[in-house]
């Protein structure tokens, strides 16, 4: 008995002694041997890593109104098991196909959802319709499960909202194809929104820490931070309020004329800042979805169309023959055709007739095709090719936005009839709204051409640093001067409302110069008649042009020119743009003699006596020189008018400018003094107390700032006045003409 004891107790103790070993040798294994890979386990159970979501940059316009910006969004999600289990099946569908337009047996499927073994799913989001709803209808879908619960009497209804965040561009879809959108998952998918990507999202910050196994922080946590990125916010050259006059003019005519589409860009031609752009049909960035199947909405003609611009296109030969002298505006011709020497087929004007024996002049104002066809045999083919290039219609414009497409002119240089319609805008030559509306800019701003672009500034919100776009000169086309005789000549076209073709684009009280253009569409290699593009081109004012715009009707339903379709389009966008500029109106307005059929002008006093702003406020005396028609500028950005130049009661020449002096800060603003005389530029510059230099006589031509001995310095550069450069051809005597545009 006490040796099986003995035994058994042996037996015991032998177990636990061996199993004792095996612990002790797997504990030396898994310490030991295994002890690295175990402790990289152990660090990765630890380890969590927190995501801090990087704000998206806003888009705003040129005023820093909004375009484009996230706000928070909420999804609707329905839990099945719960549902089931209170039995409010049908409740919960009616009621939310009421609030979200979901059909009913969608929601009945969701709400019903199984897994694989026949469990109610937990779960589920309610796509699309409440998929980041915005937050009204988020307070209904709330106020519903709120009510549900009580009147049920339960805590849960298996309804909830989960809260995101989405892109939402507050003005709907103004400026749609310049901003473009991203869908419901985030992703950019054109516009800015695509191109500048990258700079918008940022990049997410990240929190790594240790934590136990209930999630608390471990004392000893080695912690590594990444701080988040927010994105760039970006201000826009884009005006809301002028986008919103193009797109009220552009659905007037769009109903009218029902048009295949229609783009109208808007730009300060002396920087080239795209002030507005637009195309019809457009689409809502907020439910792009809705779009028509086939996308036509998402298209951004104006820069990606390339079409034959017709008449509009003549602008480009008349400066060229304008710049190499050989535009003699009372130099005549015969109207009607020409012949090109080896070809037995006349060109003709859009009145096959003509208009008898005309001078230069009347032939730009009447857009005879004959005139342009003249002055392309006496520039010759190699200058009038190379101004084409020169105006940029060979290449991009490098605007940024994504997309830009290139215009080409690639006539058969062994068939002159090829470089002959070329001179009036038909043939061998396609070319974008943009290059257009930067061809036109050209003349606008002293022969200039410029890169377009629609990014102002850029501001990193991490940093706050600012980087401004600058205006970029491409090249000088053509003179200061001939630029000027070239507009002059453009204002005629407007100007005279018998002869001229772009008389619709008269503005009263302002000097507009513009160009119709009625281009016939081309299917395979025939003109079709009924098919055909009509478009007007122009800016305004012609003395101290602030806005350019292009107007493009493709296709409309009745059969018009661009002078009668598109140039209304024009003058109601640019009239309101310039009185909400506040450029100020003529002293002396145009008017019509009914009776007699002939242009009378009247002019106001030829001297006015400036008023006494001095005590006034800002406002008041803004509001009224506008009322008056004076020429004026504020200087200093103060509430009142501290001092003003002439002083009251001093006659003015036609035309002078008065500056209205307001408190200057620790640096004083500098108006723009070019044009004026060296004595009242000197006046200006010494009431706002600043050091001057002068060099050369005349009239002021550039301005240079500066500083000396701590002090402001102004050089003012002058130069006499070129009074060949201020010839303004006088009207013809009018009689009865037809609207002339190009034909093919």
């Amino acid at each position: 008995m006490v040796k099986r004891i003995k035994l058994r107790t042996l037996f015991i103790g032998g177990c636990i002694t061996l199993f004792f070993l095996v612990l002790m040798a797997r504990v030396f294994w898994i310490q030991v041997v295994e002890g690295a890979e175990w402790q990289e386990k152990a660090a990765t159970l630890w380890a969590h890593t927190s995501t801090i979501k990087a704000e998206r940059g806003t888009i705003s316009d040129r005023n820093g109104s909004v375009l484009a910006s996230d706000v928070p969004a909420y999804t609707v999600v329905v839990n099945p098991a719960v549902i089931a289990e209170k039995g409010i099946g049908d409740e919960v569908v009616k009621g939310l196909h009421e609030l979200l337009g979901k059909p009913e047996d969608e929601l009945k499927k969701l709400i019903e959802a199984k897994d694989e073994d026949g469990n109610y799913l937990k779960n589920r989001e309610i796509r699309n319709e409440g998929w980041k709803i915005d937050q009204e209808l988020a307070d209904k879908v709330k106020e519903f499960y709120v009510a549900l619960g009580k009147e049920h009497k339960i805590q849960e209804t298996g309804i909830g909202l989960v809260r995101e965040q989405k892109r939402y561009y507050p003005k709907d879809s103004l400026a749609a194809h310049i901003l473009g959108y991203t869908d419901r998952d985030g992703k950019a998918i054109m516009g800015l929104e695509k191109s500048l990507d990258k700079e918008l999202k940022g990049v997410d910050g990240k929190l790594l820490y240790q934590s136990d196994g209930q999630g608390v922080k471990l004392p000893n946590s080695q912690d590594t931070y990444q701080p988040v990125v927010n994105g760039s916010n970006f201000k826009l050259t884009i005006d809301s309020t002028i986008q919103h006059y193009i797109d009220e003019a552009m659905q007037k005519a769009y109903a009218q004329y029902k048009p295949k589409s229609m783009s109208v860009i808007a730009a300060d031609p002396n920087t080239m800042e795209i002030l507005g752009l637009a195309n019809m049909p457009t689409f809502n960035p907020n439910e792009f979805w809705k779009t028509g199947a086939e996308g036509a909405g998402f298209y951004n003609h104006a820069i990606k169309s390339t079409y034959e611009p017709g008449s509009t296109f003549k602008i480009v030969t008349l400066a060229a023959a304008v710049e190499e002298k050989l535009f003699d505006p009372v130099a005549t011709f015969l109207s009607g055709s020409i012949r090109i020497k080896g070809y037995s087929k006349a060109l003709h004007d859009i009145n096959r007739a003509g208009w008898g024996q005309i001078s230069f002049l009347e032939g730009v104002k009447r857009s005879s095709n004959v005139l342009f066809v003249k002055l392309y045999e006496m520039l010759g083919q190699d200058r009038l090719l190379q101004y084409i290039n020169d105006f940029g219609f060979n290449e991009k414009t490098g605007i940024d936005l994504p997309g830009e497409a290139s215009g080409v002119v690639n006539p058969n240089l062994s068939r002159p009839i090829e470089i002959a319609t070329l001179a009036y805008g038909h043939g061998k030559v396609l070319v974008t709204p943009l290059q257009q509306l930067v061809a036109v800019s050209a003349i606008a701003n002293g022969g200039k051409l410029m890169t377009p672009y629609v990014v102002k500034e850029i501001t990193d919100p991490n940093t706050g640093e600012t980087k401004v776009t600058q205006p970029k000169v491409v090249r000088q086309v053509i003179d200061e001067a001939s630029a000027k005789q070239t507009g002059e000549y453009l204002e005629q076209v407007v100007a005279d409302q018998v002869k001229g073709t772009g008389r619709h684009a008269h503005i009263d009280g302002y000097r507009v110069a513009g160009k119709t253009g009625t281009a016939i569409k081309v299917e395979g290699k025939d003109y079709v008649k009924s098919k055909v593009l009509v478009s007007f081109i122009g800016y305004a004012p012609v003395n101290d042009p602030k806005i350019a715009v292009i107007v493009i009707i493709d296709e409309p339903n009745v059969e018009v020119g661009g002078g009668k379709a598109a140039a209304p389009v024009f003058k109601e966008i640019v009239s309101q743009s310039l009185q909400y500029m506040g450029v100020p109106k003529l002293a002396s307005e145009t008017t019509k003699d009914k009776k007699n059929e002939k242009t009378v002008k009247t002019e106001a006093p030829a001297l006015r006596t400036a008023p006494d702003l001095t005590g006034k406020t800002m406002k008041e005396a803004r509001e009224y020189l506008l009322d008056q028609g004076f020429d004026f500028e504020v200087v200093g950005e103060g509430a009142s008018v501290e001092s003003q130049y002439p002083e009251g009661g001093t006659k003015l020449a036609s035309g002078q400018r008065i500056y209205l002096l307001s408190k200057q800060g620790d640096k004083p603003t500098i108006p723009n003094l070019q044009g004026e005389s060296l004595r009242d530029a000197l006046e200006i510059l010494t009431l706002l107390k600043v050091e001057i230099a002068v060099d050369g006589e005349g009239y002021v031509s550039e301005q240079i700032e500066g500083t000396k001995n701590g002090k402001t310095l102004i050089t003012l550069k002058l130069k006499p006045l070129n009074d060949e450069s201020e010839d303004n051809p006088s009207s013809l005597p009018a009689d009865e003409g037809t609207e002339s545009e190009s034909g093919p």
